[in-house]
């Protein structure tokens, strides 16, 4: 292959000598050596003559062929389950962290002699990382690989997971929650960039379905676990970030030794640097080869990638916007229902007054299995119109944005009566908001990658920083809110938010195609 391609050079140059080349004529010839003697152009030196210039530089670049093995599409099905399960553990991990001390605020209260208020920061720090750390994390991925900004990245949320476990004072714990988020954010904006690197649209819907089921239930499963570990007074709160530092310890492992690089633009480069090692030719390059930053370069052109897209794409900007509102309220049931279920309402103890969860991780299943129903429907769409429709993938958002406010309403007003109605009333409440934070948030997620699959982790980047700093925001207000107007009409207020919102969905739907059409980085 060496030798093939050292001739194709040397007739290219022998024809640009010899004014042959069949796609320059003489004249351009005569150009090109006028160009030669150029006064603004250094000469070769040790006088040699310019080389001949390189007619045509897609002949060297670098592509897959349609069955090649090194396409992450055509891995072979064992290796992509494997490299799914390793990255769905890893997106659990991250999102089972987040919230294992949402139960803990009255062993931290005594411990550190502060507020509920400030504890609540401990849940909060640790997703405002989240927030922060894929605007770092998606547009990197992009241009170094998956697997380069994963397994740091989880390295470093291990340690930080550790010393959280081993802090001293508030201080330490509330820094080390705050970049454990930061570097846990990695896989929740890579995780889903590597399900588009390894599905066809025929099954991503579904994987992607997995996805936001982990993204809605390990937060839920989370306070369920720890809170029977701090009412294990042996055990107490440092023993939730161990075992959370435990799980994350083993992913790291999982990652470093199992997983492969899944970046199309990355593997390419791969292919090429061994190619010009192979040939000696220097002509051989990837797409991804042309992009080549200074530091100051990373920073202005690919870390504010993102936030340019939020501002200038109005389908990133209304999106995120909705679905950060319904995200911020699922970090805030993590500070209702105990006060629904806890001391002060049905005095149940700690850990049994987290169970009532079960009811929106079940309403989360559910809603998944709709999803996965409604699945069949967009992919006979695409087919029968020969292209990706995003707005397709819209249609269970209807249903979540009647069944979110009719849950909201449900557990506020049931858990308000707590001395009159039965703790099943506003469990089974907990039902319909399950599945309406999921139909809601699993279609926008859908509808986000297709629309932005070729820059798709930016984009999920800009979201997730909104969305987060959403989940981030409500916990700090949630309290005081529904202490001071109560949990009838603190929910009542969410809910009447969450009805001025039903439209949305309609209006995406209608009107999608048209800002699609007018967008710089979306798909037409």
């Amino acid at each position: 292959m060496g030798i093939d391609i050292e001739r194709s050079i040397s007739k290219e140059a022998a024809n640009y000598h010899a004014g042959t080349d069949d796609d320059t004529s003489r004249s351009s010839n005569k150009e090109e050596l006028t160009f030669e003697w150029d006064s603004s152009v250094p000469k070769m030196g040790g006088g040699k003559v310019y080389p001949p210039m390189i007619k045509d530089p897609q002949r060297y670049m670098v592509d897959f062929d349609e069955d090649d093995h090194e396409f992450p599409q055509n891995f072979p099905l064992r290796k992509k389950v494997m490299l799914l399960l390793v990255t769905l553990l890893s997106c659990f991990s991250s999102l089972y962290s987040s919230s294992v001390l949402s139960v803990a605020s009255t062993q931290l209260t005594k411990e550190f002699h502060v507020g509920s208020e400030v504890v609540t920061l401990c849940t909060s720090f640790f997703v405002f990382g989240y927030a922060a750390g894929p605007i770092v994390w998606g547009p990197v991925s992009e241009i170094y690989g998956r697997k380069k900004v994963i397994v740091p990245a989880f390295f470093i949320f291990t340690a930080f997971n550790f010393a959280c476990a081993t802090a001293k004072d508030l201080q330490t714990l509330l820094i080390g929650r705050f970049f454990a988020g930061l570097a846990a954010g990695a896989v929740m904006v890579v995780g889903p960039a590597i399900i588009a690197d390894l599905f066809t649209h025929s099954v991503r819907g579904n994987i992607v379905c997995f996805f936001a089921m982990i993204l809605f239930g390990a937060p839920m499963v989370s306070p369920i676990i720890n809170g029977f570990i701090v009412k294990n007074h042996s055990l107490g709160w440092r023993w939730c970030q161990y075992i959370s530092g435990i799980i994350s310890a083993l992913c790291l492992a999982l990652m470093a030794f199992l997983f492969e690089e899944t970046h199309p633009g990355t593997i390419l480069s791969r292919k090429a640097h061994h190619l010009r090692q192979k040939t000696g030719n220097i002509f051989i390059y990837a797409e991804n080869d042309k992009i080549s930053f200074t530091f100051g370069g990373i920073i202005t052109k690919v870390l504010t990638r993102p936030m340019h897209m939020f501002i200038v794409e109005p389908i990133l900007l209304l999106m995120t916007i909705y679905n950060s509102f319904v995200f911020g309220l699922l970090y805030l049931f993590l500070t209702e229902i105990p006060l629904i279920f806890g001391p002060g309402g049905y005095n149940f103890s700690e850990g049994v007054s987290s169970l009532p969860y079960i009811g929106i991780i079940l309403g989360v299943e559910v809603g998944g299995a709709m999803n996965v129903f409604f699945e069949k429907r967009y992919l006979k769409k695409v087919a029968d119109a020969g292209k990706l429709l995003p707005e397709e993938r819209l249609i269970p958002m209807f249903i979540g944005s009647i069944c979110l406010p009719i849950g909201i309403f449900w557990l506020s007003w049931a858990g308000q009566y707590h001395d009159k109605v039965h703790w099943i009333v506003p469990t089974i409440g907990n039902f319909p908001l399950g599945v309406g934070l999921i139909c809601i948030f699993l279609p926008s997620l859908n509808f986000l990658i297709e629309c932005y699959l070729p820059c798709v982790a930016s984009a999920l980047a800009a979201n997730t920083f909104m969305r987060y700093g959403f989940g981030g925001s409500f916990p700090l207000f949630a309290r005081q809110m529904f202490k001071g107007i109560g949990i009838d009409w603190g929910g009542s207020l969410l809910a009447f938010f969450s009805i001025a919102l039903i439209p949305m969905p309609i209006l995406f739907y209608k009107y999608g195609k048209l800002l699609r059409e007018k967008s710089r980085f979306a798909l037409k």
